[in-house]
């Protein structure tokens, strides 16, 4: 069996693409031989043209085609580039030995077949395009009734003018065509197989026959424009490569208006190469979709240098009508010079700004990143304005951004369409991730090293700028929560004071104006009225302590930060749970002793409400920075993917940000969660005490 990617050949047919491919070397050879014994000894009435330049046409169409060949042994088109190609070839050659045994060594023999099979057979070449175009991409005629019928009628008048130069006489040719041939042409056997009939009949019959051929170029593209038209999205892009190959040609035809025989025929080999190329590409699938961006960059660079061609001639035309020819050249170079060539210059930049983005120039692009960034009002803006700087610099259809905000939440921000395979780059800040980068080439070519440092820097720009955004935004946010807290708390604490605190002591000082009054009369009464009032004393010292306590645990100031996390480790202990608690900080600032107390006090409570734990380690050190890290870690179940984070996590997070330390929640392969939390020291300033 044959292994996946491995020519599909079988033995014994091993053979035929490397006897062809030798033919077809060692004709081009002898080929280019014969012309360069010919030169200068063929007279232009012989109309016997340099055999070379059939060659290089068909050596453009017989290489590509043995590739195909290669790959789909019995794909038609395979077939017909190959033997299309071998024919130019032959066709060629057929031209190179007429003249040198005609002209150059006369009296060898095969002269009179040469010219034959050169002016009369080599007519059979006009047949290959078409067939192509109507067989592309998949070697059979379109399955549409009446498109099938009009290709085949197409096929028939391209044949025709071959059958006709075949059979027509040598006479009736030279008198059509009013042209009379050298003495020593005229001399050979020239009609083999012509059918003697009067000129009068031939005329009309040559004259249908060489309008067919323009008929018979026309069909094939209609039909090609139906293919399209009814084609799924991979044949479409096959029909495309074909289309950027007709695109291609007409613009290498077209921008040398004037140009010597030489240069002509260089062109249309490199036509007809191009063409061949695109074939192969689109019969394989090979990189379908990178036809997408070729067919506007080839349009766009080919409709600018053929203005630029145009100018150019039109420059000299000018100067060469107004003053003399020596003259006439010193002005044109001057306007070239100082005027023409700089706005040259800028169009070809324009041009390759608008196929290629702003790559090519790294500053404009980070200009450009910076002013949308600057004018951004929000973080999600900003993310909008990377996507949009990223997927105009590098010509990407597609560009998604995930930032991982503070809170644990992602922002994703999508510009364009997704069409093919992505690429996903991670996005980093300070040494961690913080997110990444999707995008989509769209042509499927990989990026170069240059465009990937380009890619780096301002994906790490972009990440700085929207993290310090984030914190601006964070920073406002937790200013405006601080401001409605303190509002808050103290609405709380005037609301307890005034409806329980207050009335509790007002209570007591009228009992106790009471029992002064009936101290003398009725002792008995006084003292109850005075054991009551103790009571109400001691309720309202109870919503003292409970008010000192809400605004900070009197048990950090006395037993310190360590034991007043395991007094409250003790409470969880009683229902089940080993808890340790580990570390010996030292003095810390007032702030992070409040918030490294409630945050361990919320992870505990979240260990023993959900983790289904059975034990837990709170961890309390110091780190460089310096800071207070608080590690509590459970040995539960962890906290599922699709899990939203809720009140206690959320506050986890903010008690952290309102101190400008982070908060992580991971949970690691080996089972559990950790809470991680950073404080930092240098924040917090120090309240002096007077």
């Amino acid at each position: 069996m044959t292994e996946v990617g491995e020519p599909r050949w079988s033995t014994r047919a091993g053979w035929v693409p490397v006897a062809l491919a030798t033919a077809a070397l060692l004709i081009s050879a002898a080929t280019v031989v014969l012309d360069l014994r010919n030169r200068g000894g063929v007279p232009a009435a012989a109309e016997l043209d340099s055999g070379w330049a059939a060659v290089l046409s068909g050596l453009a169409q017989t290489i590509p085609g043995l590739l195909l060949l290669n790959r789909l042994p019995r794909h038609p088109i395979a077939w017909i580039l190959t033997i299309s190609g071998l024919l130019w070839i032959v066709d060629g050659f057929a031209s190179s030995w007429a003249a040198y045994a005609i002209y150059t060594n006369p009296g060898l023999p095969g002269a009179a077949a040469a010219y034959w099979f050169y002016s009369r057979f080599g007519a059979v070449l006009l047949l290959g395009l078409p067939l192509l175009i109507l067989l592309f991409p998949d070697g059979r005629l379109v399955t549409a009734r009446f498109w099938r019928w009009l290709s085949m009628v197409s096929l028939a008048l391209t044949a025709l003018l071959p059958l006709v130069l075949i059979v027509v006489p040598m006479e009736v040719m030279t008198r059509y065509h009013d042209a009379a041939l050298p003495p020593e042409i005229t001399g050979l056997a020239l009609d083999p197989f012509s059918i003697n009939l009067p000129y009068e009949v031939w005329q009309p019959v040559l004259a249908v026959a060489y309008a067919a051929v323009v008929v018979s170029l026309v069909v094939p593209f209609a039909v090609t424009v139906h293919r399209y038209r009814a084609a799924s999205a991979d044949r479409r892009a096959q029909i495309r490569w074909l289309m950027w190959a007709a695109l291609v040609d007409m613009f290498v035809l077209l921008i040398p208006l004037e140009n010597p025989p030489v240069v002509s025929n260089v062109l249309f080999g490199l036509a007809i190469a191009l063409t061949s190329a695109a074939i192969v590409i689109a019969v394989t699938k090979h990189r379908l979709y990178a036809v997408d961006r070729l067919l506007s960059a080839t349009f766009l660079y080919g409709v600018l240098a053929l203005l630029v061609v145009a100018v150019d001639l039109a420059v000299f035309a000018v100067a060469g009508g107004v003053l003399g020819e020596r003259d006439a050249a010193l002005a044109a170079i001057a306007v070239v010079a100082v005027i023409y060539a700089p706005l040259r210059s800028r169009l070809w930049r324009a041009v390759r700004r608008l196929v290629r983005g702003s790559r090519d120039d790294p500053y404009a692009t980070v200009s450009a990143l910076a002013e949308r960034l600057e004018s951004a009002a929000d973080p999600d803006e900003q993310l909008r304005a990377v996507a949009r700087t990223l997927a105009e610099a590098f010509r990407l259809p597609y560009v998604r951004v995930e930032i991982e905000r503070s809170s644990g939440q992602l922002a994703i921000v999508e510009h364009g369409r997704q069409s093919g395979q992505t690429i996903s780059l991670p996005v980093g800040y300070r040494g961690s991730s913080v997110g990444r980068l999707v995008i989509c080439p769209g042509d499927g070519t990989a990026l170069s090293e240059r465009d990937q440092r380009l890619l780096g820097d301002l994906v790490r720009q972009a990440a700085a700028a929207a993290h310090a955004s984030e914190l601006t935004t964070e920073l406002q946010r937790g200013r405006s929560r601080l401001v409605a807290a303190r509002e808050e708390e103290r609405r709380r604490i005037r609301r307890d004071l005034h409806d329980s605190l207050g009335p509790s002591l007002g209570a007591v000082a009228l009992r106790i104006e009471t029992a002064r009054n009936l101290a003398g009369s009725a002792p008995e009464k006084a003292d109850a009225m005075l054991e009551q009032a103790t009571t109400e004393v001691a309720a309202a010292l109870a919503d003292v302590r409970r008010l000192v306590h809400d605004l900070r645990p009197p048990a950090l100031d006395e037993l310190g930060l360590v034991r007043a996390i395991e007094q409250q480790a003790e409470r969880f202990r009683l229902g089940g749970l080993q808890v340790s608690v580990d570390g010996s900080p030292g003095a810390l600032p007032a702030g992070v002793e409040v918030a490294a107390y409630r945050i361990a006090s919320e992870a505990l409570t979240n260990v023993a409400r959900h983790a289904a734990a059975s034990r837990c380690d709170i961890t309390l050190r110091l780190a460089d920075g310096p800071a207070l890290e608080v590690t509590v870690a459970d040995d539960g179940v962890g906290i599922g993917e699709d899990v939203v984070a809720g009140v206690g996590m959320l506050s986890l997070r903010e008690r952290a940000a309102e101190l400008g330390g982070v908060c992580s929640v991971t949970c690691p392969a080996e089972g559990g969660t950790v809470v991680r939390v950073r404080l930092p020291l240098d924040a917090v300033p120090e309240v002096a005490h007077v």
